[in-house]
């Protein structure tokens, strides 16, 4: 099996690519071991120490790590931990309803759907492509909050993709906007 690796914006963080499918669809973020209970996959590259995020996508692994230590010393154990997860045949996760991204639903109004698309077909494939991802929260009073996921929790230039990026995008097409911001964790 051969794994791509990528740096993303956040120098914390690698972007594994096993070539094989991680999840059907969504995504699933764990933020440390007890989180990662529903996902034999995460809960083994916790078993790493110095491991302290891991982030499941439909065809990549995003993984963060401890400030303090070295990507060359974590690295080659994060590849033999995804190497022996695949050699297992154990699912990725667990078959528990996924409820990442919430598309559109009758209830939303017609520009929290103008958020939501433009989020799944501009935001989110550009964030996939760094090893993270965003999710809509909410929109009030003009506010728009999202969740930044993988290596998008946490990164340095988050807040510039927030402010510089999706915030003037959302702020471009629907007029409504006035601010974008992170969710509180």
């Amino acid at each position: 099996m051969f794994i791509q690796t990528e740096d993303t914006p956040n120098p914390e963080t690698l972007k594994f690519i096993p070539g094989n499918i991680i999840l059907k669809s969504g995504t699933a973020d764990f933020s440390g071991k007890e989180a990662s209970t529903d996902s034999p996959l995460a809960s083994r590259l916790f078993e790493i120490d110095g491991v302290s995020r891991v982030f499941l996508a439909t065809d990549f692994i995003s993984v963060t790590k401890v400030p303090h230590l070295d990507w060359n010393t974590l690295k080659p154990e994060i590849l033999t931990g995804i190497m022996e997860h695949f050699s297992t045949g154990l699912p990725s996760i667990n078959d528990t309803e996924n409820k990442e991204f919430e598309p559109n639903n009758n209830e939303d109004s017609e520009t929290i759907k103008q958020i939501k698309d433009l989020l799944e077909t501009r935001v989110r494939p550009a964030v996939a492509m760094d090893g993270g991802d965003i999710t809509f929260c909410s929109f009030e009073s003009g506010v728009v909050t999202l969740q930044m996921k993988g290596a998008c929790a946490g990164c340095p230039s988050s807040t510039a993709t927030l402010k510089m990026g999706i915030e003037n995008m959302l702020r471009h097409y629907i007029p409504e906007v006035t601010e974008v911001r992170a969710a509180e964790l």
